[in-house]
């Protein structure tokens, strides 16, 4: 299940953001492997936000993917549009993102 704590507020901010930044994570022909996973999960432990990108050879559907890769990496879905998806995740040892009320 997607956890979703995040207000509708807080996700328009966080695509605000997104709409600048390029993918740093795809999701390939072998779909969301564990490699995958772990390369999201150092991403957003770093960043707190990122972009994944699903190419166009992942068997999966666009949305399916990005949505399992949340899921494996606890992330909430911000948003996914066409082949690209918006993971956030909060640091709360080092936060980068102060997020609105």
């Amino acid at each position: 299940m997607i956890k979703n704590t995040l207000t509708g507020k807080q996700k328009s901010f966080l695509r605000s953001m997104g709409m600048t930044m390029d993918p740093i994570v795809s999701v390939g022909k072998e779909g969301v492997t564990p490699t995958v996973v772990m390369a999201a999960q150092e991403a957003i432990k770093k960043r707190e936000l990122i972009k994944a990108r699903v190419l166009q050879n992942c068997p999966e559907e666009p949305k399916d993917a990005i949505e399992t890769l949340a899921e494996r990496c606890n992330a909430d879905l911000v948003q996914v549009i066409g082949r690209n998806g918006l993971l956030f995740c909060r640091n709360f040892n080092k936060p980068k993102i102060e997020l609105p009320k």
